[in-house]
């Protein structure tokens, strides 16, 4: 698409009023430094964006101009999942391999911390593989992500080696947990993702079932979308748009599947509340594209509608070379014509 008024040429996504252009090369770091993989990014209050990676400098706070601002962190994680961050700025951060999820100050400082560090609970799996799995268990083995209700429940996935959601009281009591390992309703394949709208509905990305399914709170089934291929994480924005990163069938696959090039690679999907498609880019042909992605993980938007996206591009197969070193694990989309 063509902008008319400056002469130059910009690349616009989406459809309808969901259209966004790529902030190419947004978010720099200092010299030296390297994301490795971007499992997640939130925004606070002040639209600060944070990104939670698997480098040596776990946590990275950018200004919403991209501008690096600090880092904390170093150290104190064995394996970044997930991130969320709450309307007082505190952080929720997932550390899959420690079995573990903790909250923190706006400034890093722990506050709670819910499972047994270093201590899965028995349910049988074996090597990361859901196949294995015998019995769904408690908290935790290996959880993925993180979501808040208005009254600050927790909701939380525990997803590579279980295959439950719980939902923990504020203070970290756990209140209820439901899933088992299969591909019925309310069963798992790798609950991933997930997030509350507005109506209190619990939306999970069980993402090898290739679906997103819908609960109540106390986890009654509602309903499944699968117009989605393997998702990864939901935004609901304050309309209940349901945003959705999904890393498709052509990377981040478990080593007894075959990368599918008739499938769709790794794109973003935007639903309304009752699941009707909207708009949606990106299929992995040109997954370094400023248009495409390669594997999604994580997403979120700031207060002006901006999208952040964080990709797994080193895990997912950057490091067997199917994509170059430079191809983008952190990727911005601002509102087109607002």
């Amino acid at each position: 698409m063509s902008d008319m008024a400056s002469g130059s040429t910009t690349r616009v996504v989406g459809e309808g009023r969901f259209q966004f252009a790529p902030a190419i090369g947004w978010g720099t770091l200092p010299d030296g430094w390297d994301f490795v993989d971007v499992v997640g990014v939130a925004t606070d209050s002040k639209d600060r964006v944070h990104v939670f990676n698997r480098g040596r400098h776990p946590l990275v706070v950018f200004d919403t101009d991209g501008n690096f601002l600090r880092s904390w962190g170093e150290g104190r994680f064995v394996r970044p999942h997930g991130i969320l961050i709450g309307p007082d700025d505190c952080l929720y951060l997932t550390d899959d391999m420690d079995h573990t999820v903790r909250k923190f100050s706006p400034e890093g400082d722990p506050l709670l911390t819910l499972g047994t560090s270093g201590h899965p609970s028995d349910t049988g799996v074996v090597n990361f593989d859901y196949r294995t799995m015998k019995q769904a268990g408690p908290p935790f083995c290996y959880p993925t992500n993180v979501a808040l209700a208005a009254d600050g429940q927790m909701f939380i996935t525990d997803g590579y080696g279980n295959a439950r959601v719980h939902r923990f009281t504020p203070e970290g009591k756990l209140i209820q947990s439901w899933g088992a390992p299969g591909s019925g309703p309310g069963q798992f394949h790798v609950p991933h993702g997930i997030f509350l709208d507005s109506r209190r509905r619990v939306f999970v990305a069980d993402r090898e079932n290739n679906r997103l399914q819908v609960f109540t709170a106390d986890g009654r089934f509602l309903e499944q979308w699968t117009d989605v291929v393997r998702p990864t994480n939901i935004y609901i924005d304050t309309d209940d748009h349901v945003f959705v990163a999904e890393e498709g069938m052509r990377a981040g696959l478990y080593p007894w599947m075959e990368p599918d090039l008739a499938a769709p690679g790794g794109r973003l999907s935007i639903f309304d509340r009752s699941g009707t498609l909207l708009a949606r880019w990106g299929g992995g042909g040109e997954p370094c594209s400023p248009t495409d992605f390669f594997a999604p993980h994580d997403i979120w938007l700031d207060s002006a509608g901006s999208i952040y996206i964080g990709e797994v591009t080193w895990a997912a197969g950057g490091n067997v070379g199917l994509v170059p070193e430079d191809c983008p694990r952190l990727r911005k989309y601002e509102q087109w014509g607002r």
